[in-house]
């Protein structure tokens, strides 16, 4: 099985959580990762939180949006204002080759709210580009860290 996983992550946790994922799924198949990094990123959280809100796309460094060539397909960010963070958004819109793929979403955040409507509006964009197999899980900031509690979120989605 060859498997994707893309993220974007501004502070670290969500790195954690896709490095962690990977670790797991690569015992099932050849994993490769895409760290995004834009290249218009606000220094400030407060104002990447205003671009996440009004669904803001980034300039990102090249990456590969042509994901006909993957078996399964992990989409991780953090949760900003409701939404996944910019660079998540900008790769959302070009990427292609989903129809008929199964697909992992995944969020971190730190109060909880917003998560399954950052998720559904992640799962929106794939599913009209033909995502038909979706699982979703959501880590906690706080437990991040802690590969376990990572890996019992994301239980029962492989």
């Amino acid at each position: 099985m060859k498997i994707l996983i893309v993220f974007y992550s501004y502070s670290g946790n969500t790195r954690t959580v896709a490095r962690a994922l990977a670790e797991f799924l690569g015992q099932k198949g050849a994993v490769d990762t895409i760290d995004l990094k834009p290249l218009d990123e606000s220094d400030s959280f407060l104002g990447q939180c205003s671009r996440a809100f009004r669904h803001m796309r980034a300039r990102i460094q090249d990456a590969n949006f042509d994901l006909a060539g993957y078996d399964l397909i992990c989409v991780g960010t953090p949760v900003w204002a409701f939404g996944p963070a910019p660079a998540i958004n900008t790769y959302l819109d070009k990427c292609q080759g989903v129809t008929g793929k199964r697909l992992v979403l995944f969020t971190t955040y730190g109060s909880g709210v917003g998560s399954n409507r950052c998720l559904d509006y992640m799962q929106d964009i794939l599913a009209k580009k033909g995502g038909v197999q979706f699982k979703r899980f959501s880590v906690q900031q706080s437990k991040c860290r802690d590969r376990e509690s990572v890996l019992r979120e994301a239980e029962g989605i492989f």
